[in-house]
């Protein structure tokens, strides 16, 4: 019988975010290599539709587990189904993406398994026969090199969002669909969802964003940050925010970015008025060009910005958003 990698996927709207697309595209190059399958654990209400999408990104088999109950995030329900899904493939490798979700599903999975996890992983190879990884560790100044224990399986891992490619989507490539029944853990309702906060319709998802625009202290009040929408949207991107922009109350703590919020990884990463604490590096110092505006110049931001901008913020922004809005408007022909 093949190897099986198995990943898992969250489904809202009958639809996959992207970090569980990357981490079932990597589960197929990995698969590939050694002649193996990738199944997929899709866990949501309604998850039908999610099938074929998951097919089409490299899917060879779906797993679904679908029910009301499984519509809104809960630990334990949805470790409980990894779980299951473990026990009926019997994997060598699950891969999680690294979301706020997926960590935590991830460190349970290990956790009742006793076997190891390597967590927020930027590269993942085999070697002599074995499986390596790849992560940031000490605040991202050092990659460490993690081995798996060949003797204990299956290897846990999470994969940090917009590091790994995307797989297809392959037009015409299919994966079967298989219903796995739920059963709700004891203690499941222990912790409830109360309330759900929908992002505005048409948002880009901070998460998944090629495009990043943070604001800090510097914005000075809540109402600034409206400069940064302006850029974002013109860019097509998110806004982020530091800790102590959320702390402030000016943003909600959905945007924060560093080590107590979100790590970001876009291709650009717009900085305004953020002094560069290493709180807040740790979440965004992997972004592909980063670009820093600042007033003061010896702020650290700059020591890991590819370009800095010394200057007023509040003139600076409305200017380069409007030159932005120029340069990418489309032609009339």
């Amino acid at each position: 019988m093949s190897e099986l990698i198995l990943t898992v996927a969250e489904v809202r709207d009958g639809s996959v975010g992207k970090p569980a697309l990357e981490t079932t595209g990597e589960a197929r190059r990995l698969a590939d290599g050694r002649g193996g399958r990738v199944a997929v654990v899709a866990l949501g209400s309604a998850v039908a539709p999610a099938v074929e999408m998951l097919g089409r990104y490299g899917a060879d088999e779906v797993l679904t587990f679908d029910h009301p109950d499984l519509a809104a995030y809960n630990l334990e329900s949805h470790a409980a189904c990894v779980l299951k899904a473990v026990a009926d493939c019997k994997p060598t490798l699950v891969l999680l993406p690294a979301t706020v979700h997926g960590r935590e599903v991830a460190a349970w999975v290990a956790a009742a398994l006793h076997v190891g996890l390597a967590s927020d992983v930027v590269e993942l190879s085999y070697a002599d026969g074995g499986l390596t990884a790849v992560r940031p560790t000490y605040s991202g100044k050092v990659r460490a090199t993690v081995a798996f224990d060949a003797g204990s399986t299956p290897h846990v891992a999470t994969l940090r969002p917009n590091v790994f490619p995307v797989f297809g989507p392959v037009e015409g490539r299919a994966a079967t669909a298989r219903a796995m029944a739920f059963e709700a853990p004891a203690g499941a309702g222990r912790v409830r969802m109360v309330e759900s906060k929908v992002a505005q319709k048409g948002a880009v998802d901070l998460g998944e964003a090629r495009v990043v625009v943070s604001g800090g202290r510097g914005m000075k009040a809540a109402e600034h940050f409206a400069l940064l929408e302006s850029l974002a949207s013109v860019l097509g991107g998110a806004v982020g925010a530091t800790r102590m922009v959320v702390d402030l109350g000016w943003v909600d703590h959905a945007i924060q970015v560093g080590q107590t919020g979100k790590i970001v990884n876009p291709e650009l990463y717009v900085a305004v008025g953020i002094s560069g604490a290493i709180q807040h590096l740790v979440g965004m110092q992997t972004s592909r060009t980063i670009v820093a505006i600042n007033k003061d110049a010896e702020a650290p931001i700059f020591k890991i910005a590819d370009y800095g901008i010394v200057g007023d913020a509040f003139e600076i922004l409305p200017a380069l958003t409007e030159e932005l809005r120029k340069a990418l408007a489309p032609v009339a022909v």
